[in-house]
Parts: C-alpha cells; structure tokens; sequence
C-alpha cells in the first residue's frame, strides 16, 4: 500500500471524496478530526460507509482510526466498528506492542460477538506520538499476527514535547522529530511489518511533499499518510516502482538465477550480492502490490 488519506469519520461528503481519491488505503478517522460531542455520530456513518462500501470493486482499503486506549472510548468505537467488518484498525498514541496485544484481544471479541472471520481484520499503529513510546519502537515484534504497519507522526510528539515547532526556517524536520522517523523506519522493519511515513501537513505544498515522500522511499519507507485527496497522485507516483527500476529487478534476478546459488554475480560491469537481491526481490513485490505486471 501506497497512499493512506484521512478522512473524517464524520463527513459523508469528505469519505465520498476520500472513496474517488485513488488513494490506496482510506483511514477513517474517530479520534482527532472529529469533537468529542460528534464520536457516536461519526461511529454510527463511519460503520455505515464501510458495510456499503465492504464489497465493492476496486475500492481502497478501508481502515477506521479508533479513539487511543486511555480515552475510554476504544470499545464503544470497536463495538460499532467490528460488525462493519472494515479491512483493519489504526491504533492511535501506542505506547508498545503490549498496546497492540491489547487491541488484538478486543478485535477478536468483537469478531467473535459480530460473527466476522476471526483475524481477518489487520491493525496498524501510530507509534511515535509520544516521548516514553519513542523508547519501546523495538517492541512490536510479534505483538500481534494483525500488525501490519507501523507509522509515526509529528504532530502530537512535538505537543507532548512542548516543542515550538518541529520544523526549521526551510521547512525541514528538525533533528528530534528525524531521529523518530529514522526509529520508527527501524521499528517497523524489525517487527517485519510495512513502514509507512508520516502526513505532510502543508497540502498546498505539493513540492515539499514529493520532496518529502522521495526522501521517505530512498530510506525504506513504502508508502506515505496524506490529510488532502490533492496528495495522492503525488505520493502514488513516487512509490511506485519505475519501469526501468523494474527492469533492473528483473535482470539483477535473472542474473543470480543463472549463476545458480552464487553469492556474487556480475551485471552491467557492477558486482552484485545478496542484499542487492533482497531488495530487487523487494521491490518487484511492491510492484505487484501496486498492480504492475512483472511478467
């Protein structure tokens, strides 16, 4: 998955939108866009717009973000959401994979309850929201068989730090908030989930973000969060995988495949070894996943 657009949970004309946004992944959101006087009623057509939309043809995935655990409103959102049978959860302001377990054990109630296939349901996590959680981003490992991606956000970190700002005069991130980027890169990896970047809040700023989203592809991550449909074409283009970068996947796999299980092979005068297998093999699944055909 590429592109990841928030939209509230709250808005029928902004999920309509959201829906016809080509963005890979809808994250319909119950926890900051929405006030606290407006959580039932954005329950009630968030739950709605994902049992119309569940079956449809070529639809986004849909992902509803609930309400973080220390809010007291994560079961009554999972008990509207879960009958809906959404393809996963975000979890908000995680603090460790214990949080995640936590999550687990809910969805699976509420599977249980709802009558939906028990663990069909992925959850991906915003781990970075706070100061203590930056500590445990090596914690997600096995947490849950759901995990499937671990984000980080800016945001919320820089309130809870008291921070000014978390970018500088070029409108770069500044040295705390690329050190949690580079943790949470770390982070997702070693749990072997995706790693997914955080929002660009500037929407007008359509430069900023490809620079931005480039960046974020060159260090490892996979796809990028947006707040504006206007991002999407952007970051669908940049994480998706070149003709020629597919081409050289191509020809870098055909290469060790014909010099048996060398751990070393020659290409276009270059030596290659196995990590730069791995990451041809890498990035011919990402391909795939974003509907090109290798073959």
């Amino acid at each position: 998955m590429r592109s990841y657009l928030f939209v509230p949970g709250d808005s029928e004309k902004k999920l309509a939108k959201g829906l016809a946004s080509q963005a890979d992944v809808l994250l319909i959101d119950l926890e900051d866009s929405v006030a606290q006087h407006n959580k039932q009623e954005a329950r009630t057509i968030a739950a709605n717009f994902v049992k119309h939309h569940q079956s449809q043809q070529n639809r986004p995935q849909l992902f509803v973000r609930i309400n973080a655990l220390d809010t007291g409103l994560t079961e009554a959102d999972l008990a509207e959401i879960i009958p809906a049978n959404p393809d996963g959860i975000m979890v908000p302001k995680t603090l460790s994979g214990h949080c995640i377990t936590q999550i687990d054990a809910k969805v699976s109630a509420q599977e249980a309850l709802a009558g939906v296939q028990q663990g069909s349901i992925q959850l991906m996590a915003v781990a970075t929201e706070t100061a203590s959680a930056i500590f445990n981003l090596g914690t997600y490992g096995n947490a849950s068989p759901r995990l499937c991606a671990l984000t980080w956000g800016a945001e919320d970190l820089s309130a809870d730090l008291g921070a000014e700002t978390n970018k500088d005069e070029t409108g770069a991130l500044t040295s705390p908030y690329k050190l949690v980027r580079e943790l949470c890169l770390f982070g997702a990896v070693a749990a072997g989930v995706q790693p997914i970047d955080a929002i660009h809040a500037n929407f007008r700023d359509l430069d900023g973000l490809r620079a931005e989203a480039t960046a974020a592809k060159r260090d490892g991550y996979i796809g990028k969060m947006a707040i504006h449909p206007a991002q999407i074409p952007i970051i669908n283009e940049v994480f998706t995988p070149s003709f020629e970068a597919i081409d050289k996947a191509k020809r870098i796999l055909a290469a060790f495949q014909e010099a048996g299980n060398a751990g070393v092979v020659g290409l276009d005068g270059e030596m290659l070894d196995r990590p730069h297998l791995r990451r041809a093999q890498t990035l011919l699944s990402r391909a795939k996943s974003a509907g090109i055909s290798i073959d």
